[in-house]
């Protein structure tokens, strides 16, 4: 049985340059996926061996929906395809399930190579990031990590994407009340004040493009 794969990218050329590439390697895309959202409930419908997520998309970032995924479809791995190298963003990654972490840069055999050593449950790292990295995940090194819970970094990336309460509480199927409330909790967490600083951190944090 070859291995089924779930791609998840806000760009159409990317996903159809992937789905090529992977086909062509004897696995099977067996779906695709323009946001986090989408991507969570087809991992919910179709139960891929794995799932590759681009970090930034609309609605839900790869790394979250990753979260969502690990709930919805235990077996499913997550490979989180990224242009970010900072050490921050990759060992969140691994702290958060994710098996794969790929540089979009090296996109193409690299991809490849990644799913068929997650599939051997090892984890994977592009060439050019550390393997201190790794290491430091693995031996729970202390590196700052995002402060936010899921459900916070949810709602921040949809204020930065320009929503509004009303949107956000649709989106995510809250009350207006609640979105509020967790908007309220974000911007104490981090000591910001205006909408403008909480974009400003969402683009930091690679949750929204500039």
């Amino acid at each position: 049985m070859p291995v089924t794969v779930l791609l998840a990218d806000d760009h159409q050329i990317v996903r159809q340059g992937l789905r090529l590439l992977l086909e062509r390697e004897g696995l099977d895309v067996v779906g695709e996926a323009a946001d986090g959202h989408e991507a969570v409930r087809l991992a919910e419908r179709l139960r891929p061996d794995v799932a590759v997520l681009d970090f930034v998309m609309p609605l839900l970032n790869g790394l979250d929906a990753s979260l969502q995924i690990q709930r919805e479809s235990p077996l499913t791995k997550s490979i989180l395809l990224t242009m970010y190298t900072d050490d921050h963003y990759v060992l969140e990654a691994f702290r958060n399930g994710l098996r794969g972490y790929v540089i979009k840069t090296q996109a193409a055999e690299d991809l490849v190579r990644a799913i068929r050593e997650v599939m051997k449950n090892a984890l994977y790292v592009s060439p050019g990031i550390s393997r201190a990295l790794v290491d430091a995940y693995l031996t729970k090194a202390d590196v700052q990590l995002d402060p936010l819970t899921l459900r916070e970094r949810e709602v921040l990336q949809l204020v930065a994407e320009g929503k509004t309460t009303k949107e956000i509480a649709a989106v995510l199927g809250l009350s207006v009340k609640t979105a509020e409330t967790h908007r309220g909790r974000i911007m104490r967490k981090l000591e910001i004040r205006e909408t403008a600083g909480l974009v400003r951190y969402a683009i930091r944090r690679g949750l929204v493009r500039p």
